[in-house]
């Protein structure tokens, strides 16, 4: 990975003067220093568009289509059945796996690009408690995304032994740790508020306390430095739909730390998986390494579309790209303090930018509709209820411009009063009623 200078970014922010009144030229000269700006032109923007959702849905890599155009065209087109050996299709799930395995702190051979999320937590997670056969207990936090609570409801309800989860909040986990845990399943960013966890020292505790560490990456990989190594991690999942730029559904990742790799077995023992899957055997024998984690035949396509995202940071320096990160998201809470105080906003994410992932939160009253003006304005950030405002902060091609120009526009629509047309009954606990319909409209964290 190309290095870069970044200390003229490393004091801005925790020196950056809050009530200071900060300018569009200051954020343009900020562009204009920026050592990451080049790589804005890689991706596929639509004019007129500040794009703040990033942390939902990446923006299109510029060479997607043609990437596409390729797999489809030519690898399929014309190479047929033998793509999977000449066009490389059959190692796509390794070799993408080894080209996020430097942004999360990972090896060679200890990440593989499959299935979902969602999938890959049931594997890693039962694989978890059969290394821990005489505990019982999981422990979760009930307020993140809740799909991770629903897959480990889910599988201890197969299970016919008396499994319990735990449930604790953020400043809960550490105490909540003890010798009777078989796993601690974590998100290190949470959806909603962008609050960090400390991955270092809890993992750490886990380990003491003799349980098994899996953690979450979808809001966290691609957008900051994540060190699973270094943590001592036993199991991570992530998304590459998100900051690592896929494509809407694209494959999930997975990682399993090499001293695991023969002590674990999965449930899902789909043919990928077994260890000479063309032998056609009766029955299964797992594959060695991360193979064993494979189920079945893999989506070529969107895996050839997660290549062209993963592509990018081939010239991303991580640290650069944290600290970017932080002082974007500064720079946002700086200006909705110094323009919109008046609007009642309240700060859910953390003051501190190193307690924080690459988001910034608020909660208003009016939330829902408040984002729906701003996307009229062209300005896509998302709702999440009840009541919280998300922006996310994607440091591969969102501009210093961009925070202030999106803050301006939030002026504009609290001061003129244009959310009040968007104003709807107060959503659900769920999700929102979309204005004028009798749908409800779901959005994909």
């Amino acid at each position: 990975m190309a290095q870069y200078n970044i200390n003229w970014m490393i004091h801005t922010i925790k020196n950056w003067p809050p009530m200071t009144v900060i300018t569009r030229q200051e954020c343009r000269q900020w562009d204009q220093d920026d050592p990451l700006a080049e790589l804005r032109s890689r991706f596929s923007l639509p004019d007129g568009v500040i794009y703040l959702d990033g942390n939902s849905l990446g923006a299109m890599p510029s060479q997607a289509l043609s990437q596409v155009y390729q797999t489809v065209e030519r690898d399929w087109g014309l190479g047929l059945i033998q793509s999977w050996n000449n066009a490389g299709w059959f190692d796509l799930p390794y070799s993408l796996g080894d080209r996020i395995a430097p942004l999360i702190g990972a090896a060679t051979g200890e990440v593989v690009v499959t299935d979902s999320t969602s999938i890959n937590l049931y594997k890693v997670l039962a694989a978890a408690l059969k290394l821990r056969p005489d505990r019982k207990v999981i422990l979760l936090e009930s307020s993140n995304f809740p799909t991770n609570n629903y897959i480990a409801q889910g599988l201890i309800a197969q299970l016919t032994t008396d499994y319990t989860i735990r449930y604790a909040e953020a400043d809960e986990i550490i105490d909540a740790i003890n010798d009777d845990l078989a796993a601690v399943c974590l998100t290190q960013v949470h959806y909603k508020s962008g609050r960090l966890l400390n991955m270092h020292s809890i993992t750490e505790k886990t380990r003491d306390a003799g349980a098994i560490s899996i953690w979450d990456l979808c809001h966290s990989a691609g957008a900051m430095e994540v060190n699973l190594n270094t943590s001592g991690v036993d199991f991570a999942i992530g998304c590459t739909y998100k900051y690592l730029n896929g494509g809407p559904g694209s494959p999930a990742y997975l990682f399993m730390a090499t001293r695991l790799h023969n002590q674990i077995q999965q449930p899902l023992t789909g043919w990928w998986g077994h260890a000479d899957p063309f032998a056609f055997e009766r029955d299964y024998r797992p594959a060695t390494g991360i193979s064993q984690m494979l189920s079945g035949t893999q989506p070529i396509v969107s895996l050839a579309l997660v290549e062209k995202g993963l592509e990018i940071f081939n010239q991303v320096n991580t640290r650069a790209l944290r600290e970017k990160s932080m002082r974007m998201g500064q720079l946002l809470i700086d200006l909705v303090k110094q323009r919109c105080s008046a609007y009642g906003f309240d700060l859910i994410s953390p003051e501190q930018a190193e307690q924080r992932g690459s988001q910034v939160s608020f909660a208003h009253k009016h939330g829902y509709a408040i984002m729906q003006a701003l996307i009229a304005e062209g300005v896509i950030g998302d709702f999440r209820a009840p009541d919280t405002v998300r922006f996310g902060i994607a440091p591969l091609y969102i501009r210093y411009t961009d925070i202030w120009d999106a803050v301006d526009i939030l002026d504009k629509v609290m001061s003129s009063g244009s959310w009040q047309r968007f104003d709807a009954p107060e959503p659900g606990p769920e999700k929102p009623q979309a204005p004028g319909s009798g749908r409800q409209s779901i959005k994909v964290t």
